[in-house]
């Protein structure tokens, strides 16, 4: 390996090419093989010889490409966007390697950050710093210059989004991501290189996808919801809301299975987790 080059992964999958100057390959197969990633390139050895792809060329992570059965049969792949080509891998352990792309890219990169620009719903006084990128297998943590660290766990994102905001004097791209710390609301604003930001927030999305509320809830269901993000205690639900202790105790459980509250003692007491405070909030906001 070159001077400041180090290994991330070594392991054995496949991997095929499913577009090619554009165009879907129709008749494309696996190839079996072993798998190289570092900091700079990506090695696959099979059979018929190495391809080495550097990672300053990888423009993405795309979806699922499934050209026909013998693709679409695997349920865990990463899509390598290389200009008009498209490459497929499928590591043995799909999300480990989904990940170590992330740290391959993002590990030590040095961006700006704010932190935070919103709490509580309140516009902040923070300066914007520079702060240093460390991938966790369910999380990026953030060194800030001032001594400061962040961590945005996916579990507590709940939304991400780009604005064009004026850094340091200089128009900029700027991602702004929702997320909880403790029990407060928060919104950390990042910028930096173009294709840094780009691998940064397809990261932090995949805690906005887990954080949406992909269930229909009863207005009875979003009493119970918006009663808990304004403070009322567990118990003190059925008394506020004027409903029987009996169904408020078969929400508690729907709420517990669909992940938008957890449980915090077997006597049926429950806190919202960062999924039922985004669905309370916006039920609140809809009143």
């Amino acid at each position: 390996m070159s001077e400041g080059e180090y290994k991330v992964a070594d392991t054995k999958g496949k991997f095929a090419q499913a577009v090619k100057d554009g165009r879907a390959v129709n008749d494309v197969s696996w190839t079996q093989g072993r798998i190289l990633l570092s900091n700079r390139r990506v090695i696959l050895i099979g059979n018929s010889g190495k391809r080495t792809i550097p990672l300053s060329k990888v423009q993405g992570l795309s979806g699922r490409h499934d050209p026909n059965q013998t693709i679409a049969q695997v349920s865990g792949y990463v899509s390598l966007k290389l200009g008009e080509d498209v490459l497929l891998i499928s590591a043995a352990d799909h999300e480990a390697f989904e990940t170590d792309i992330y740290r391959a890219v993002l590990d030590q990169k040095v961006i700006q950050a704010k932190h935070p620009a919103v709490a509580g719903g309140v516009v902040q006084d923070t300066k914007w710093e520079k702060a240093r990128l460390k991938v966790e297998e369910d999380a990026i943590a953030a060194a800030l210059e001032s001594g400061k660290f962040v961590r945005f766990d996916l579990d507590d994102i709940s939304g991400v989004g780009t604005e064009e905001r004026t850094v340091n004097d200089e128009k900029r791209t700027v991602i702004e991501v929702k997320h909880t710390e403790g029990q407060t609301n928060v919104q950390s604003h990042l910028t930096g290189e173009r294709r840094v930001l780009m691998f940064l927030k397809a990261f932090l999305r995949e805690g906005e996808r887990r954080s949406r509320a992909n269930v229909d809830l009863s207005e009875s269901e979003k009493e119970v919801l918006m009663a808990l993000y304004s403070g009322v205690s567990p118990f003190e639900i059925p008394a506020f809301i004027g409903m029987d202790v009996d169904r408020v105790e078969e929400i508690f459980e729907k709420l517990v299975e669909l992940d938008v509250l957890e449980e915090v003692r077997v006597r049926r007491e429950v806190a919202l987790n960062s999924r039922g405070r985004n669905i309370a909030s916006e039920a609140m906001n809809q009143q």
